[in-house]
């Protein structure tokens, strides 16, 4: 009887040992069924027998990205975990399994496990490479908060930065990859908790991230963050609510951005016109 892996055995033997492992992996992350005890035990081998220690970092970088961009992503991450092999290629990802955040539920969730579920919410939308990297490496400065702070993470964001481009520099990330997972590290929360209440930080918020250049900068956010949502409790699939507020937004900037102003004018029109849109009670009137 075949192996039920044959064809990505097949290919582990025709790679360089060092990138067979994640090869394996990303194969698997695009295969119909799950990976089973005997794809892993191959995996695991070949962890314990060092083929990972004379691999440069950047050789590794095509292979994840092809696993990130398979069917079902978390299957490539969760296989590396099992085998002990990404705590060797991604070690500040490893490093958030067991790590409790706080959620709308009343348990905390399991930072690792939730960034399993927000990589297979990419891949149900269809998102390009530079969102699903981006879920992958934006919470790496909680590794290691306090402990008396868990389930909180304070700090995080300073912790995180210097690693993300650690991670990025490395493994030779491609720069819309690195610039949408800094993004993402700086703006992913505040956007979580975007309020009708305060028409000014959003729309400083707004011009921070790109929202008015015409780049593709806020669209990868929106849709990280889109992601990352869906992936708490049952909210598979669902709209992003925070996603319709600043498309109304950006719809009452619209005029402001073509009456001539700019600078601080500009800054304030365009919150003036939020706070109408939001019927907000700042800057509502008037």
């Amino acid at each position: 009887m075949a192996h039920k892996y044959d064809a990505a055995l097949a290919a582990l033997a025709q790679t360089h040992p060092s990138l067979g492992i994640l090869r394996m992996a990303a194969l698997l992350a695009d295969a119909e069924s799950d990976f089973d005890e005997d794809a892993l035990d191959d995996l695991t081998g070949q962890v314990e027998a060092g083929f990972l220690l004379d691999v440069r970092p950047d050789e590794l970088w095509p292979e994840l990205a092809r696993g990130l961009m398979a069917r079902s992503p978390s299957r490539m991450i969760r296989a590396l975990a099992d085998c002990d092999a990404l705590e060797q290629i991604l070690p500040e990802t490893a490093a958030l399994f067991g790590i409790p955040q706080i959620a709308d539920e009343a348990t905390p969730v399991d930072i690792g496990a939730h960034l399993l579920k927000a990589l297979d919410e990419a891949a149900l939308c269809g998102a390009p490479l530079a969102v699903r990297f981006a879920l992958v490496v934006m919470n790496v400065g909680k590794a290691d908060s306090p402990p008396e702070h868990l389930p909180s993470h304070y700090k995080h964001l300073q912790r995180g930065l210097p690693r993300i481009k650690a991670i990025c520099d490395r493994m030779g990330v491609p720069d819309d990859c690195r610039d949408a997972a800094l993004l993402a590290l700086a703006e992913c929360e505040r956007i979580h908790r975007v309020s009708r209440a305060r028409a000014g930080p959003v729309a400083l918020m707004l011009e921070r991230i790109g929202a008015f250049d015409g780049t593709q900068n806020f669209e990868l956010l929106m849709t990280v963050c889109a992601c990352d949502f869906r992936a708490f409790g049952d909210r598979s699939g669902q709209d992003y609510p925070k996603a319709a507020l600043l498309d109304k937004a950006l719809l009452a900037c619209e005029e402001m951005d073509s009456a001539g102003l700019a600078g601080e004018d500009l800054a304030e029109a365009r919150a003036k016109a939020i706070a109408r849109a939001f019927k907000s009670e700042r800057w509502s009137e008037g």
